[in-house]
């Protein structure tokens, strides 16, 4: 009988697709996302999907199930910059201003 996490897994797999990961130094390929998206605009193209009637992050949702809880003041970077990447090497733990940091470096400002 499948466990809970084992059902988040399967359901994770089944709507990915690997494919080389472009940014230099990280682990293994990316895993992207083929389902559906937060949408285009502002705050978009981060993986969703629907888990106990709720739509979730997927990569958070992912986090969780194999990690545990996020700590408070926490949240996930996707090092590669592909939001729809749930790639557990690709995701790191950091502060809101790390990330944004981040991000801005990553756009070039």
């Amino acid at each position: 009988m499948m466990t809970r996490r084992d059902k988040i897994r399967a359901k994770i797999a089944a709507n990915v697709v690997e494919v080389p990961c472009e940014t230099p130094g990280l682990e293994g390929p990316c895993r992207l996302w083929q389902g559906g998206t937060s949408g285009d605009g502002r705050g978009g193209g981060y993986a969703r999907m629907s888990l106990d009637g709720a739509t979730v992050a997927v990569h958070i949702a992912s986090w969780v199930n194999e990690n545990g809880l996020i700590p408070p003041r926490k949240q996930l970077d996707h090092m590669c910059r592909r939001r729809n990447c749930v790639a557990e090497p690709h995701l790191e733990l950091v502060t809101a201003r790390q990330n944004a940091k981040r991000r801005e470096a990553a756009k070039g400002g």
